[in-house]
């Protein structure tokens, strides 16, 4: 019987790379920035160090009890896929900067911050960004996220219906803005 490996989040390091290839990969200029900082820095930095331990571990005899070339090489088969993912990501990505001026700066596309208020009254800011730019707590949604798809190619003035598990929440546009959408810089991992 043969077996398959299936790709989930765990394992890619990112999303499921199958499901968001259906979809174009649109991103911000500061997201495409994010995504190849880590890129560059798993090739230049962290793989070739894992490499020269794991190389250094195999100079120490019996590998089956080396638990520096085993974790070594489990963490280069994850460096591997992280590195395979972004591969695959920036090879597709189209960038789109929010800055450039549109046609019509009151209708609702890629890369626009709008502000909403509810029936209640509260307001709430958001961006529509790229898959891999996600950041709740920033206000950063995907253009492919439920609301961002009930508020694309709306305009500034429009009362929305939103579909949430609450039920039917209306929504009214407040204000429409292109302007650059800041995107967390990549850091990487503090080693212990």
């Amino acid at each position: 019987m043969r077996h398959t490996k299936s790709k989930d989040s765990s394992k890619d390091g990112g999303p499921n790379v199958h499901q968001i290839s259906t979809y174009k990969n649109y991103i911000t200029p500061g997201g495409h920035a994010r995504l190849t900082d880590e890129f560059l820095w798993l090739m230049n930095k962290e793989r070739p160090e894992v490499t020269a331990i794991v190389s250094w571990a195999a100079g120490n005899g019996d590998r089956s009890e080396n638990g520096d070339y085993i974790y070594g090489k489990k963490r280069l088969r994850e460096i591997d896929r992280r590195i395979h993912y972004l591969t695959k990501r920036l090879d597709i990505a189209e960038i789109i900067d929010p800055t450039i001026p549109r046609e019509d700066e009151r209708q609702i596309f890629f890369g626009a911050t709008v502000t909403f208020s509810d029936s209640n009254g509260q307001t709430e800011t958001i961006s529509i960004v790229g898959v891999d730019e996600i950041n709740i707590t920033k206000g950063s949604i995907s253009w492919i996220s439920p609301m961002a798809k009930a508020l694309i190619k709306s305009r500034q003035g429009d009362i929305v219906s939103l579909l949430t598990p609450a039920g039917v929440k209306k929504i009214e546009i407040l204000t429409v803005q292109y302007r650059e959408i800041s995107s967390e810089l990549f850091e990487p991992p503090i080693k212990r």
